[in-house]
């Protein structure tokens, strides 16, 4: 551990007391949790790219936070590199660090929202604009978001209040520590055979791209 990294106690929902500690490039937790457990795509899992890639990445992300944002462009290169051809599928599955991120679980509401609306087209929208706008993420961004994409903005704000999507939140949380994630954006790389290759952090698009080769090439 560098002389960079800060250590603190919090919390999250799902987990009760774990400690976090940030270091390169994401926010870490630590927890009780088994990990290793990492869950299979599911049918309610928002895929970008081909459900039947030979390999899928699952990167767990929380709307606001500033490592997630950052990863984010990386990540878009990559399925201009690998998914116009059906080799890498992208999962995205929230983890809202609600604890040091005071809209991160508005945000990822909002986005199963926008899915609501206008279906996982809809859900990617909205998530690329909200990483990609140059803006304080709040409620006001939100809005501006649904309204850029088309969508109404008024029946996004009320189906956030209602809460419908919570339990989904709360669902790809408890994945997501069952899984091992202890901070993000975490990302899981599953192989053609099924192997399982973690990246934490913000990592750069050279090293991400050396992961995906392996993981294609079996290695």
């Amino acid at each position: 551990m560098n002389s960079e990294n800060k250590q603190s106690v919090l919390t999250v929902p799902v987990a009760i007391v774990i400690a976090s500690v940030v270091i390169a490039g994401a926010i870490f937790y630590t927890n009780g949790v088994p990990r290793g457990q990492q869950a299979l795509v599911r049918n309610d899992d928002h895929v970008w790219g081909n459900p039947n890639a030979a390999v899928k990445i699952v990167e767990f992300s929380d709307i606001e936070c500033p490592f997630c944002k950052k990863f984010h462009p990386t990540m878009l290169r990559i399925m201009e590199e690998y998914g116009r051809d059906g080799k890498v599928a992208w999962v995205y599955r929230h983890f809202p660090l609600e604890q040091i991120h005071s809209f991160a679980r508005e945000g990822a509401l909002a986005a199963e929202c926008a899915n609501e609306q206008g279906g996982n087209k809809a859900f990617w929208a909205f998530v690329n604009e909200v990483f990609g706008a140059d803006q304080n993420v709040d409620s006001n961004l939100f809005n501006q978001t649904a309204s850029r994409i088309g969508l109404d903005a008024e029946k996004l704000r009320s189906c956030i209040a209602s809460g419908t999507y919570n339990n989904h939140v709360d669902s790809d949380v408890r994945d997501g520590l069952l899984a091992g994630v202890r901070g993000t954006p975490h990302s899981v790389i599953i192989g053609p055979d099924g192997q399982q290759i973690v990246i934490n952090g913000a990592q750069p698009y050279e090293y991400v791209k050396s992961v995906i080769e392996q993981a294609l090439n079996g290695k």
